[in-house]
């Protein structure tokens, strides 16, 4: 079945990508051959096209968890899941994924309306926790380790296969978009210095979940990274000016639109919205930037 699926191979690995380079709400599959276990990295909507390459997995690393990356767990019921311990409790179950999406409940109630329909949502409750610095040995001298890397997620972790340096960075996904940190368990403070480290990571090749797919150039790995984090120095100049012409409230700037475009709906936004521009605006009254008011409203601080 894989046949009809781009592919490419480095060693062990294999990175089977997804509709439009992975762009969401597919992603790209790896794939890890060792001489002992066949691991797969995530489980996007492509896994489901994938057939034995995938199906066969005898376990599955969760870099992060949400909804796009457990597309193809319901394939692979037999296959051993491990998930770092401050995201495990999302892959267990429905309670643990709403409070790591975090959003009101009738949002939760569309989403997994949603996520059924379109990922084939399977929680999976026998879910294990790994740590960071986690090793799995795949046999043949083909090993795994995870490198902590939150910010996106609480658990949101870097992948590097050993001793070929192939490095999933996940959702460091190096898209022009930018980096998302929308959710309750997302954290602005740490995706910067996430950012700041995970060039620092050993490796030679770079895969992403989504959008740019594999670097195998180190100075364009690096130019796309710099590129990535300066999205969020032009989310803070587009903030500014939002709070230019008049102080404003979280609500009026939510429905302004720092992320999206104005029009653009999808069931999490305004909460997507809400929380990075919240995430923003603590920044920058914490560093004098901005000032909030009793009435709930921020303002450009003078001077």
């Amino acid at each position: 079945m894989h046949a009809d699926t781009p592919s490419a191979t480095f060693g062990p690995v294999t990175v089977f990508f997804g509709g439009k380079n992975g762009k969401y709400p597919d992603g790209n599959q790896v794939v890890v051959r060792g001489a002992d276990t066949l691991a797969v990295f995530d489980t996007p909507q492509v896994s489901n096209r994938i057939g034995a390459a995938f199906d066969d997995a005898d376990l599955a690393i969760l870099g992060h968890v949400h909804e796009d990356h457990m597309a193809g767990l319901h394939r692979i019921p037999r296959a051993a899941v491990h998930v770092h311990e401050a995201d495990v409790e999302a892959a267990r179950g429905w309670a643990g994924l709403s409070r790591h999406y975090g959003y009101p409940e009738p949002v939760l109630a569309a989403l997994r309306t949603k996520i059924e329909r379109d990922f084939d949502y399977a929680p999976r409750p026998d879910a294990q926790a790994y740590a960071d610095g986690a090793r799995w040995d795949l046999g043949g001298g083909v090993s795994v380790h995870a490198v902590h890397m939150p910010g996106h997620t609480a658990g949101h972790c870097v992948l590097v296969v050993e001793p070929v340096g192939v490095a999933f960075i996940g959702d460091i996904d190096l898209s022009s978009f930018g980096p998302y940190y929308g959710d309750a368990t997302s954290d602005l403070r740490a995706f910067r210095r996430t950012l700041r480290r995970v060039a620092e990571v050993p490796a030679s090749t770079w895969v992403t979940s989504h959008h740019k797919g594999v670097f195998t150039e180190r100075p364009a790995f690096e130019r796309a990274l710099a590129a990535f984090a300066a999205t969020l120095e032009a989310r803070e100049t587009k903030l500014l000016g939002m709070l230019g012409d008049a102080p404003r409230t979280l609500d009026e700037l939510v429905g302004m639109r720092l992320l999206y475009p104005v029009g653009y709906e999808e069931v999490w936004i305004d909460c997507a919205e809400r929380r990075t521009i919240a995430a923003h605006l603590d920044e920058m009254v914490l560093d004098g930037r901005v000032e909030a008011s009793g009435d709930g409203r921020f303002r450009v601080r003078p001077g």
